[in-house]
């Protein structure tokens, strides 16, 4: 166990990185809106989710709009049942509570990493952990820095801050990419994304993508390599 969640952590250093420097701009956009380091602490803590945190941020007022404001992160955080579900592997025989704290743990860079690690080799859930918290305190100090310094940075963008989140992300994707076999997910999810954002409001954009890419890597017709791999699992 400790020697997965050691290996989880040191998987996740590239993208921690930059998630503690995304995670600073939100803690700017935190501080013009008045919110307090216990605050911030609270909603790490609860909800850890960098795109969810940056719609909360951005809703927040002095009358909280807290109905708004959960359906906002209900609709962005939907992802996690198709991330969820990418990992059933990974919790085969486990219990509700241990799949229940591990997710709670779970973000998009840890989940990437995990997944492009299970590919080479058996882990464990324990290497999703070890992940999940050095993310956690990664995000968390980027946060607090971003909020407890927010009167020395009043434009991110001059510094490249705002463009870290779509760094990592992209770096991310690239690492996921395995082929020619993926083409066809993606390009369906890219333009079901483009389609709802411009034609829906809100983040339903990113639960329409997500679902659409997952369908049709459903329902693309098996390669040779993965119907013989089939065939011999079955076989024992």
């Amino acid at each position: 166990m400790k020697s997965e969640l050691i290996a989880g952590a040191k998987a996740n250093l590239p993208v921690a990185a930059s998630a503690m420097a995304y995670g600073s701009v939100l803690g700017v956009l935190a501080a013009q809106k008045d919110l307090s380091w216990l605050d911030m602490v609270y909603m790490n803590s609860a909800v850890f989710a960098g795109a969810a945190q940056f719609v909360m941020v951005d809703m927040w007022t002095g009358q909280l709009p807290v109905i708004e404001m959960a359906l906002a992160v209900l609709v962005i955080n939907l992802r996690y049942l198709l991330i969820g579900a990418s990992l059933e592997k990974l919790f085969v025989g486990r219990s509700l509570l241990h799949k229940m704290y591990m997710m709670h743990l779970v973000a998009d860079e840890n989940w990437a990493v995990t997944i492009a690690e299970q590919r080479k080799r058996k882990i464990s859930s324990w290497f999703l952990l070890g992940g999940g918290i050095f993310l956690y305190l990664s995000w968390s100090s980027g946060t607090l820095i971003g909020l407890l310094g927010g009167g020395f940075i009043t434009r991110p963008e001059d510094y490249a801050l705002d463009f870290a989140f779509t760094a990592v992300f992209t770096a991310l994707a690239v690492g996921l990419w395995q082929g020619k076999k993926d083409i066809l997910p993606w390009i369906v999810a890219g333009g079901l994304a483009l389609l709802a954002h411009h034609y829906l409001p809100g983040k339903w954009y990113i639960v329409i993508g997500g679902l659409g890419g997952a369908i049709a890597a459903m329902l693309r017709p098996a390669e040779a390599s993965d119907t013989k791999e089939a065939d011999h699992v079955s076989s024992h």
